[in-house]
């Protein structure tokens, strides 16, 4: 395992859907690289804070630049 595969693997981990080889080969990498702990640690206290948050309404000014950058982003034209 290495950063790119950890990466490609995290969701299935956070899930705990991975193969236990799988799932070894990850924890072995996590111990021995520091980069990777990291971004582990922050995705995982990502998740809980927004798992444990009340939804917020977006301002609508704020939803249209938000939906028009995704457009852009995504190669879409405006509808």
């Amino acid at each position: 395992m290495n950063c790119r595969g950890l990466i490609e693997e995290l969701s299935s981990y956070f899930d705990d859907d991975l193969d236990p080889q799988v799932a070894a080969d990850l924890e072995r990498h996590l111990h021995g690289c520091k980069k990777c702990r990291v971004i582990v640690d922050t995705t995982r206290k990502t998740i809980e804070i927004y798992c444990n948050a009340e939804p917020v309404p977006l301002p609508e000014d704020v939803r249209q630049r938000l939906h028009a950058a995704l457009r852009e982003r995504l190669g879409h034209k405006a509808s």
